[in-house]
């Protein structure tokens, strides 16, 4: 029977267990640069036992950000990224990072001109940014998009990453392309869910043409988005048979959208009021406020909340999956595993304890003291990144230095 303790390999990569750290952003970069923030962060995971950790946010260019001081995948940024991968790898752990555009979805960077996205129309999620519109992505743009994707992996490679995730859920560019919510195309890439995922599998092949003897190249997808005329979970198996054929490593499978459904993302509701609080810009808590209009009041968590539609992706498909979405003890990690998924993905549980995955390898403790209140979502605006709130804070100039000094 299979373990989440034993080792596997996708694609180049061989990884020590199976547990995987999700991309969940830290709040642990500034200027475009990871800080030895990050590197602590992501080093005390890698000390804890994680298999792979992953990186949060590498916009693949300037204007694919999304918050001002995400990190940028620039050729001045591979001194930085290199410090944080050999810290990682010293600790036995490999190294992932998600390469990203966020399209339209940019809060608190003004983009010259309209964004980019599948649809033309007013852009909902930056106008309190002053992007008030948004385009719908020509063959040229798609080309340029591609190339910026593609470049951003190089800087990957050069970096001695293990693996790349590229992110396609949550509401970020190519998601765009694959949820029925935003996409309103008419030509061969909207309509359908297979049309709408033409362009993301366009990028995916690219990037794996590009790095993919040197790097694991995977996807991170919705299996829903959680709305009605939302992507449903038919849909993500569509998406995801069209991904293996264009030849990802592995699929990681989560769900929800940043601004329409967060607490389908979370399996709980979000405290919106709480960010604000820690943000210090106006418009930056209006844009936040404004979100609680579109969120239920109150969504109790339950464990292995994406379990039922990640079932549907399984049986669609034959390339590895990473279960994402409530698993908080050693038996829902087992059941995973034991229920076809290659890998297991936590974010929340391991931000409270970065040691989880040794713990339970001992015995120390089988369920994490997680107890899913969310607050630590709100730390990611704060000076000192992320972290659980039932421990002690992080030391917010830590956060100010660059990884490699």
């Amino acid at each position: 029977m299979k373990s989440p303790f034993d080792n596997i390999t996708i694609g180049p990569m061989t990884l020590r267990n199976r547990f995987i750290k999700s991309g969940a952003n830290e709040g642990m970069s500034r200027n475009g640069i990871p800080t030895k923030a990050m590197l602590k962060h992501h080093g005390d995971l890698a000390r804890g036992g994680i298999g792979l950790t992953t990186v949060a946010y590498g916009a693949v260019n300037e204007v694919g950000r999304t918050l001002p001081n995400q990190i940028v995948m620039r050729e001045s940024s591979v001194k930085d990224l290199k410090a944080l991968t050999d810290e990682i790898h010293s600790h036995g752990a490999a190294a992932s990072i998600q390469i990203t555009h966020g399209g339209p979805l940019v809060m608190g960077l003004k983009v010259k001109g309209s964004t980019i996205s599948s649809s033309s129309g007013i852009n909902k999620a930056g106008l309190l940014s002053g992007n008030f519109w948004q385009r719908a992505m020509k063959e040229s743009d798609m080309q340029a998009v591609i190339d910026a994707f593609v470049g951003a992996a190089h800087i990957a490679q050069k970096a001695n990453f293990d693996a790349v995730e590229i992110h396609m859920g949550h509401g970020y560019l190519l998601n765009q392309f694959i949820s029925p919510l935003s996409n309103k195309r008419r030509d061969q890439y909207g309509g359908n869910a297979k049309n709408r995922a033409r362009f993301p599998a366009r990028v995916l092949k690219a990037v794996k043409e590009a790095v993919g003897k040197d790097l694991a190249v995977l996807a991170k997808i919705n299996v829903a988005d959680g709305v009605p005329k939302g992507a449903t979970a038919t849909d993500g198996a569509i998406t995801a048979k069209i991904l293996e054929q264009a030849g990802a490593d592995m699929l990681v499978l989560s769900g929800g959208r940043n601004i329409e459904s967060t607490w389908f993302m979370f399996g709980s509701t979000v405290s919106q009021e709480g960010i604000a609080r820690v943000l210090k810009s106006p418009i930056s808590r209006l844009i936040v406020k404004a979100t609680t209009l579109l969120k239920p009041k109150k969504i109790i968590f339950q464990e292995m909340y994406f379990h039922k539609y990640s079932m549907q992706i399984r049986k669609a498909v034959s390339l590895p999956l990473a279960y994402l979405g409530g698993v908080k003890s050693l038996a829902n990690a087992e059941k995973a595993i034991a229920d076809g998924f290659e890998c297991v993905v936590m974010a929340r549980a391991l931000v409270h304890d970065e040691a989880l995955v040794n713990k339970f390898k001992s015995g120390e403790i089988t369920r994490s003291g997680c107890d899913n209140c969310n607050k630590c979502v709100n730390y990611i605006h704060h000076p000192g990144g992320t972290w659980c709130i039932k421990r002690p804070a992080n030391d917010p100039t830590i956060n100010a230095i660059p990884a490699s000094q």
